[in-house]
């Protein structure tokens, strides 16, 4: 049996590109003791994972070629070593761009039957649990408050802002393009959106803003955080999950004017947090998050791709902000 994998055949100069991938084909790995075999139903592609081959993900090692590129997938166990995932199981787990792989049982979530696997991608996966710990660890927001979400259609933001909105706060997106803007609006419940790319954005975003913003939840860095932070108001919060902006360059900006000046003066909280440091509270986090699924009050949005070999070409477009939701690729 054969394994289809998608390497990083070179690590990217400048704009990463479709060529700095290639196609290999390996026999399928078996299980040994303790160990599962999974085949890939569907995988994630992230922006975050762009900050890996670049080198700015300490957590992500040092950036590196000749590998499958990683990425967390869901998909069916076919063989298992491990006596708490039977055969014809499914589960979540960093699968990377490949048609099968092998895990330690530790490094799998099951994913229980009468939940949809795809959601383990979004709104109870990665994504999800990002935008949960992120905005109500970190963000702390109050109803009536107001939460700026940027990246506000990505896979990520989409679900802040909603979840800021189930807060009874006041939702303020930042996106790339008008057409995302009347989304995040119209289906999604945001109060406003504001489009960056726009020449009169600052502007735009006082008119989105006439209170000041008490909740920033950063995923771009870069000049829209140098925005957010002259509108948050004195006691204010800044969520730092990822700078997305500055991802797909070899000459990073460097950091907004202001700091820590505005910081000082506004007595404003700005802390950067890391999904895995609420590995505990996964569970509970997923419950809550599944009660507003079922409710309808949250909405997962997914933008899939389909086949293996596109995976490239969807992660390029990603970066250039052609995803709205979760970006997924099916092999299914």
């Amino acid at each position: 049996m054969e394994n289809k994998q998608i390497l990083i055949d070179s690590l990217p100069q400048g704009k990463l590109q479709t060529s700095d991938y290639r196609l290999a084909t390996v026999p399928v790995e078996q299980p040994g003791e303790g160990e599962v075999l999974v085949r890939t139903t569907a995988f994630a592609v992230t922006a975050g994972t762009r900050a890996g081959l670049q080198g700015s993900a300490s957590y992500a090692g040092a950036p590196t070629s000749g590998i499958v590129m990683n990425g967390t997938g869901v998909g069916e166990v076919v063989a298992s070593g491990d006596p708490a995932f039977a055969a014809g199981s499914r589960v979540m787990g960093p699968t990377g761009w490949q048609q099968y792989s092998v895990h330690k049982g530790a490094a799998l979530t099951a994913i229980p039957a009468e939940h949809d696997p795809i959601h383990y991608l979004g709104p109870l996966g990665v994504n999800g649990l990002t935008a949960y710990f992120g905005l109500l660890d970190v963000g702390q927001p109050q109803a009536g408050q107001t939460v700026m979400v940027s990246a506000a259609a990505g896979s990520v933001g989409h679900l802040v802002g909603q979840m800021a909105r189930i807060k009874q706060t006041r939702v303020v997106g930042v996106c790339g393009s008008d057409e995302k803007g009347a989304l995040l609006v119209s289906r999604l419940g945001f109060d406003a959106a504001v489009n960056y790319k726009d020449a009169g954005f600052r502007d735009a975003l006082k008119q989105a803003t006439p209170d000041g913003v008490d909740v920033y939840f950063d995923n771009t860095g870069g000049m829209i955080l140098g925005a957010a932070l002259f509108r948050m108001n004195v006691g204010g919060r800044i969520a730092c999950c990822g700078v997305v902006s500055q991802y797909d360059t070899d000459r990073p900006e460097p950091g907004p004017k202001g700091i820590p000046g505005l910081l000082i003066n506004k007595r404003i909280n700005m802390r950067g947090f890391l999904l895995f440091d609420y590995a505990q509270q996964y569970a509970q986090a997923r419950r809550e998050i599944n009660g507003w699924l079922q409710s309808g009050e949250l909405l997962s949005l997914t933008d899939e791709v389909h086949g293996l070999e596109s995976a490239p070409e969807a992660f390029v477009n990603l970066l250039a902000g052609g995803n709205i939701g979760t970006r997924v690729v099916r092999l299914d």
